[in-house]
């Protein structure tokens, strides 16, 4: 059945609904890695720190469930099982590891979903938010690189783990003292799932040819860069709230110059520093030391240069 809807969706899509594709490749880039992250990033060093750590806090434990859910339904993507599914564009450039769940929405889920739940955000934000969720999930539907129920796991599993999040961040306000156990257990859950989704075995169907239509320890690298992209932020995190606590109580000039000078270093980070390390150090060691590259520079490094530097024009 979810084969047929996708079907039915491309008829559309290659039919009256080609009006939509280019609307729909929008949204769904409102769901890819960089944009999240970027979005995170900026909200944690040029608007609110509390809400930038609860943002990257549930992304971060996201990252987690995606990965391990992935490798632990090993759900192959719609057109490797079925060839009359034709994504859209360039769409499944994008279109990583396993299908099941899908890591697009749970993005979704984390930035605008983790916003549509707080009480504190204006009404209008929140229905705005909650409608950006639906956006980019239907949009992998649309596009044909995730079933329905991909999407729909990835929304409710998204957003239930945003709320355990904000539970967790209001309890560490309130235990303040308590953040290196945060750390502890979420980096001894990442280690379990890098050593079960290294130890466990995964199908190995063929196609017609004898070739292996999908090789799993390839898919699992995406669980791999999830583990490396928490371990980051919760080390960063600690060490930020140890030693460097810089503020977002700030002018707005001081807003703009780190929303400026962020944006262009972490390009520069992502973009040059990250594919020179993947060249230099090869397989899941790289992906580990790259992604926690980019990941530390985000919740530890700029906010150290944020400090420095703020502290030296006063």
């Amino acid at each position: 059945m979810d084969i047929n809807i996708l079907l039915a969706l491309q008829a559309f899509r290659n039919g009256p609904g080609a009006f939509l594709s280019g609307f729909l490749s929008k949204m769904t880039w409102l769901g890819e890695l960089n944009t999240t992250i970027v979005i995170m990033a900026l909200i944690y060093w040029c608007v609110s720190k509390d809400y930038g750590s609860y943002f990257l806090m549930g992304w971060s434990g996201n990252r987690l469930v995606n990965g391990m859910l992935k490798v632990t339904v090993c759900a192959y993507r719609p057109w490797i099982r079925d060839a009359r599914i034709l994504p859209y564009g360039d769409s499944i450039t994008t279109a990583t590891g396993y299908s099941f769940p899908s890591g697009h929405t749970m993005n979704a889920a984390t930035v605008y979903g983790g916003g549509a739940i707080r009480k504190d955000f204006p009404r209008v934000l929140r229905v705005v938010l909650g409608l950006l969720v639906l956006l980019v999930g239907f949009s992998r539907n649309y596009l044909g690189v995730h079933t329905p129920q991909d999407v729909l796991v990835g929304i409710v599993a998204g957003t239930l783990v945003m709320y355990l999040t904000m539970k967790l961040m209001q309890w560490v306000k309130d235990h303040p003292e308590k953040d290196i156990l945060v750390v502890c257990i979420g980096v001894g859950l990442a280690i379990a799932v890098a050593i079960y989704a290294a130890v466990k075995p995964y199908p190995i169907d063929k196609d017609e040819t004898g070739k292996v239509l999908v090789e799993g320890a390839k898919m699992a690298n995406d669980t791999f860069k999830g583990v490396s992209w928490c371990i980051a932020f919760l080390t960063g995190w600690i060490l930020e709230r140890r030693f460097v606590r810089f503020s977002t109580d700030i002018s707005m000039m001081k807003r703009m110059t780190r929303l400026t000078v962020g944006l262009l270093s972490y390009y520069v980070v992502s973009l040059i520093v990250v594919p020179v390390v993947k060249s230099w150090i090869a397989g899941v060691p790289g992906t580990f030391v790259s992604c926690y590259l980019q990941m530390f520079y985000v919740s530890f490094i700029f906010p150290w240069i944020i400090k420095r530097f703020e502290k030296n024009d006063e």
